[in-house]
């Protein structure tokens, strides 16, 4: 039925659409900080405090400080634990900048040269995506701990049978890639219940690494044009993560399809002829359940998400939900067993003065998990498998895709 358009209700609509607009705009303005670094909500056990676990310093070393400026991102300069005792990065200025902001003396040209330094316990790899396998070696192979920004690698299939052989070889040292995903509240949750057995086997699976980008606008900068020179699921393990980084475990095989411009003529194949703006897969886990994983670059709400749907209970914080458990009475029994046990599927207190950060609450403790883990000589929260079991599945839902969703099986890793 037809609305009758009257002077009331055309005031009406008229003074909404007066009152929306300027939030509307100042949405847009927002938009022009990189998104998910103003993502800082987040919550906390707060009824236990952080108590320092040893007076052991790590010292440590930043390597670059390019548009997102993730060497100083992830709070090292504020941890108790850690001395930032050297920052290196390819462009003297940003090398500079990047000293002053952590309060570091000590400056190297390049990574190559930091890593010769006998004082440094641990490096952080923040350099260019196609770089950072390489680089994570460099730093393993002088006896350093590593820790990366995402993807384990970028590109280069080869580059994951390195990063691992290389590991192997140095297996006293640790590993972590900081996919930031894993500290978000929700998927924390659910790692926490899958590893009480709460789900049960996960059935299906969604991740979502949705990163709009206006048409006919420049890609973000970045140092040798390499954002240029990729395609979607490349950059997977914001997505990935909401199955591996649950389970722990793998993806098996793939079935993918990509989407590229709608007008054919505008269609211009980059760096490495990709011309898909978007990437969806379908994969096949280790456990024999589905994921669908999307990567994908329109219009529409910035999105780090994903749910899970298991055998007796899943999570889902999106549609509003407060508490994102859902389950039958198997699933509920199991849960409340769980938390009489002692189950905390809250994110526990970082030490004093370091913050949680950007990206959903999780530089600060992605930061504060891999000295942790230096300190007692543990796991990180993701390790070279599960950085692996991230990546690689991507390498080859964009092979998939190029074959119009052939079915390709994905390797398999283990230590």
């Amino acid at each position: 039925m037809a609305t009758k358009l009257n002077r009331r209700t055309f005031l009406g609509s008229t003074a909404t659409a007066m009152i929306a607009a300027p939030a509307l705009l100042n949405r847009a303005h927002s938009q022009e900080t990189i998104p998910g670094f103003d993502q800082t909500k987040t919550d906390y056990d707060r009824t236990k405090e952080w108590k320092p676990f040893s007076d052991r310093r790590i010292r440590v070393g930043l390597v670059g400080y390019g548009l997102c400026k993730f060497s100083a991102a992830f709070e090292f300069q504020h941890h108790p634990n850690v001395e930032v005792v050297a920052v290196s990065d390819l462009i003297p200025d940003r090398c500079a900048a990047l000293a002053q902001h952590v309060k570091c003396d000590k400056t190297y040209p390049s990574l190559e040269t930091l890593v010769k330094d006998d004082k440094i316990d641990a490096v952080f790899v923040a350099t260019d995506a196609p770089s950072h396998a390489r680089h994570c070696i460099e730093v393993l192979n002088h006896g350093k701990h590593v820790c990366t920004a995402v993807p384990a690698f970028r590109g280069d299939i080869e580059d994951a049978e390195k990063l691992l052989a290389c590991f192997k070889k140095n297996r006293g040292l640790t590993y972590a890639m900081f996919e930031t995903s894993v500290f978000h509240d929700d998927l924390y949750a659910m790692e926490k219940l899958y590893a009480w057995d709460v789900f049960g086997r996960i059935v299906y699976s969604e991740g979502e690494y949705c990163h709009p980008h206006s048409l006919g606008t420049p890609s973000l900068a970045s140092y040798k044009d390499w954002r240029k020179h990729g395609c979607p699921m490349w950059y997977p393990t914001h997505a990935t993560a909401y199955y591996v980084g649950v389970t722990h475990g793998s993806f098996v095989e793939v079935s993918c399809q990509g989407t590229p411009l709608f007008d054919k003529s505008k269609r211009q194949p980059n760096g490495i002829r990709n011309i898909f703006n978007s990437e969806v897969g379908l994969f096949r886990t280790q456990e024999g359940g589905l994921s669908r994983m999307i990567i994908c670059g329109s219009q529409g709400e910035y999105l780090e998400a994903g749910r899970i749907r298991g055998e007796y209970a899943g999570y889902d914080w999106h549609n509003g939900r407060t508490d994102g458990f859902v389950g039958d009475s198997t699933g509920t029994a199991r849960l409340k067993k769980a938390l009489a046990k002692g189950l905390q599927i809250k994110k526990y207190a970082l030490p004093p003065g370091v913050d949680a950060g950007g990206h959903g609450g999780s530089h600060g403790y992605l930061m504060d998990d891999f000295i942790d883990a230096i300190l007692r000589n543990r796991k990180p929260a993701v390790d070279v498998i599960d950085a692996l079991n991230m990546t690689v599945p991507g390498y080859y839902a964009h092979l998939s895709a190029k074959k119009d969703g052939e079915n390709l099986k994905i390797p398999q890793y283990s230590l």
